[in-house]
């Protein structure tokens, strides 16, 4: 299949079930933490996407690299929310082991 679209991109559809995974967890969270680890998490997550787009819309290589580079750095700081949110009780450990696996596959697919 040609890639025509950042859509098209296995990297970008991988990462756009993530982030829709991570909004329905953080919906359990407690209300107190809305503008909190809430906010950081889908912000964090939904960056993965909105880099990964930014960047197949570039047209040099150093730019494209530059976003995808982002992307990266935006699911090591969903990894590190997640683990915040295991240890504050508000994810059990299946359910971040199962998160952590679905990050970690899409940073393989960013990494081309």
């Amino acid at each position: 299949m040609q890639v025509k679209n950042f859509w098209d991109l296995d990297a970008w559809k991988y990462g756009h079930d993530f982030v829709l995974e991570i909004y329905q967890v953080t919906k359990l969270f407690p209300d107190d933490e809305r503008f909190g680890i809430t906010s950081q998490l889908r912000r964090a997550s939904s960056s993965i996407t909105a880099n990964i787009a930014e960047g197949f819309e570039r047209y040099h290589f150093k730019d494209k690299t530059k976003f995808y580079y982002q992307a990266r750095g935006s699911i090591a700081e969903v990894q590190n929310f997640l683990m915040l949110a295991k240890d504050l009780g508000y994810i059990d450990i299946e359910k971040t082991r199962e998160l952590f696996a679905q990050s970690q596959i899409v940073a393989k697919l960013v990494n081309g």
